[in-house]
């Protein structure tokens, strides 16, 4: 009971902070006062658990994973040219980073969630790739000139097990996102070491301690309980495995709050309609991100879901928010 009443406080705290950040991007009292009762509203039956917000809609919470289903089924086959358009390519960077951050070795198991058309597994491949590259130039050097001890331990490690082979496991709720990311991984040539699981990140299909990183870009702010995805997270990651969340979040410079609320809103859906015939579907994934909750408030419901050493980083600004934690 106590849990309850500190996480529906902390969603009434959220609200209120989002309110005052709507005032402050210049939106009109009038909506302000609109969005704030629709935001009562749905607290008042998330108490009851049963409604949630949709964008800046509210609708029942089994509405809403039926509501983001058909967001994600419009988009498939533009979502990676809409991804370019809208961040002007910068999107790619911000993946890199996130790979750079992770430091995957060989023998890791990752398991990106919303994953759909796979642009973490496919550099997390890569990575282990030049990783392994890297060891087998090293190894050769070495070589030419060893000593007995190394002979010894080459020797050695010849005579012992077969080292655990990297993979990556994409698993995402949308059917049809996994169908794109499947038909990039054969037109890319990739043929091992890469699996497409459908599954819900709130439920997802996997027993206990299976993976070494857990990844969700762009993912977590579209589940409708993320308390209980993170905690699906810390279940299915090994003792010692390391959760990563890319994620939209709070500009704090107010210069480029604006410039980004104006882009946001009056370009995005635009771009979606353009590019991809959707309008709809782009304006709900602009909301999303200013219902999303702030840096620090994430960070502690991450850590509130059992993990440690909980930090994030803030990219271009803190329109982006790299959070990273780990299983004890």
């Amino acid at each position: 009971m106590a849990a309850s009443i500190k996480l529906f406080a902390r969603r009434i705290l959220r609200d209120f902070r989002r309110n005052v950040y709507i005032s402050a991007s210049g939106v009109s009292p009038g909506s302000i006062h609109c969005r704030a009762a629709q935001s009562c509203r749905c607290l008042s039956h998330e108490a009851g658990g049963r409604s949630t917000h949709f964008g800046f809609e509210t609708v029942l919470e089994e509405e809403k994973a039926k509501k983001v289903y058909q967001v994600f089924e419009n988009v498939a086959q533009k979502y990676d040219v809409m991804n370019d358009a809208m961040s002007l390519g910068i999107h790619r960077l911000w993946k890199d980073l996130l790979l750079h951050a992770m430091n995957p070795q060989p023998g890791a198991r990752l398991l990106d969630v919303a994953g759909g058309t796979g642009d973490i597994a496919f550099r997390f491949l890569e990575y282990i790739k030049s990783q392994e590259d890297k060891m087998r130039r090293r190894e050769v050097k070495a070589m030419q000139t060893p000593s007995w001890q190394e002979i010894s331990a080459k020797y050695s490690e010849e005579q012992g097990a077969e080292p655990q082979e990297s993979g990556a496991v994409v698993c995402d709720i949308n059917k049809e996102m996994l169908k794109v990311g499947k038909e990039k991984a054969d037109s890319m040539g990739i043929t091992s070491g890469l699996s497409w699981v459908a599954g819900d990140a709130e439920e997802l299909p996997f027993g206990d301690d299976e993976f070494d990183i857990y990844t969700i870009a762009f993912g977590i702010r579209n589940v409708t309980h993320i308390e209980q995805a993170l905690l699906e997270a810390q279940r299915v990651l090994k003792p010692g495995g390391r959760f990563m969340c890319l994620e939209f979040s709070k500009v704090s410079n107010p210069i480029l709050s604006k410039i980004y609320d104006a882009y946001s809103f009056q370009v995005i859906p635009v771009l979606g309609e353009v590019i991809a015939g959707d309008w709809k579907s782009y304006q709900y994934l602009v909301e999303s991100i200013r219902r999303f909750p702030d840096q620090e408030e994430f960070k502690t419901m991450i850590e509130d879901a059992g993990f440690y050493c909980v930090s994030y980083h803030n990219l271009t600004g803190g329109i982006v928010a790299l959070h990273s934690g780990f299983k004890l």
